[in-house]
């Protein structure tokens, strides 16, 4: 893989060699207006040209950093190594399958979440591949949004083993939506039955690989499931956050597998 460097480490190294070049041109002027009344004229019609083109080149340079700053697709080997993640009461491995490697959390009490550090979202889309496992009340997982710290953030999760349950209320508790510490699923299955969580149609497989877009507005959230063109969940926000930290999450007692995971900011 081709090393990578911060657009702000490109944007100054290129910063540098135009000024380097501007001061060189600067002594050359300054030597050659001593010895020619007719160059310093000529240099006077040549200057704002050159400023023009700084100023353009710097503007180019700035869009470039604008662009990267845009997109946000995690590297799976650098989460997994720690590297810009933060986790908290889990491990992370790296898998693969065939060619295709993928993170894995390990199963335990309490939930379990790696915050990607320095990345606040706001509005846009969330997509992400989610694997968990067909065993009842052990296999929750999602992501996490508009994050203030380890206990208060907006989340969507799955629970796979009630994806294709023979209970058809159970079915109804697939996908679900959450407001920590507030807005806890028992309290919201409790005052607003039906409301925020819902099944999902078609259902996937509860051992496969399903795919999540997770569409943030500042008011609502929608879930699309494999491509799905009707959401499987359209919910009013319970939080007026605007934007906070993103992350990977697992449920009690539970473990999952994430691949593929981008965030498009709102245009």
């Amino acid at each position: 893989m081709l090393p990578s460097y911060p657009a702000h480490q490109m944007k100054r190294g290129f910063a540098d060699v135009l000024e380097e070049e501007h001061r060189r041109n600067h002594v050359f002027l300054d030597e050659a207006v001593k010895r020619s009344k007719h160059w310093e004229a000529e240099m006077k019609k040549f200057r704002p040209c050159a400023a023009v083109l700084f100023i353009a080149a710097n503007a180019v340079l700035s869009n470039i950093g604008t662009a990267q700053q845009g997109s946000f697709v995690p590297n799976l080997q650098e989460l997994v190594h720690g590297n810009g993640w933060s986790f908290q009461n889990r491990d992370v491995s790296l898998a693969a399958e065939g060619s295709e490697q993928f993170v894995r959390f390990d199963a335990g009490p309490g939930v379990g979440i790696a915050w990607a550090d320095g990345r606040t979202l706001s509005n846009g889309v969330i997509e992400v591949d989610l694997r968990g496992k067909n065993v009842i009340q052990k296999s929750f997982l999602g992501v996490a949004f508009h994050g203030v710290n380890d206990s208060t953030f907006e989340c969507i999760y799955f629970r796979p083993f009630n994806f294709r349950r023979d209970d058809s209320t159970a079915r109804g508790h697939a996908v679900q939506y959450i407001c920590a510490p507030s807005y806890s699923w028992h309290r919201l299955r409790t005052e607003h039955p039906g409301v925020y969580e819902n099944r999902i149609q078609p259902p996937p497989e509860p051992d496969g690989w399903f795919h999540a877009r997770i569409v943030l507005s500042k008011t609502e959230v929608s879930v699309f499931v494999n491509n799905s063109d009707s959401p499987a969940l359209e919910v009013h926000r319970l939080s007026a956050q605007e934007g906070g930290l993103f992350g990977l999450m697992v449920g009690d007692d539970s473990g999952g597998d994430f691949k593929n995971v981008r965030f498009v900011p709102e245009k």
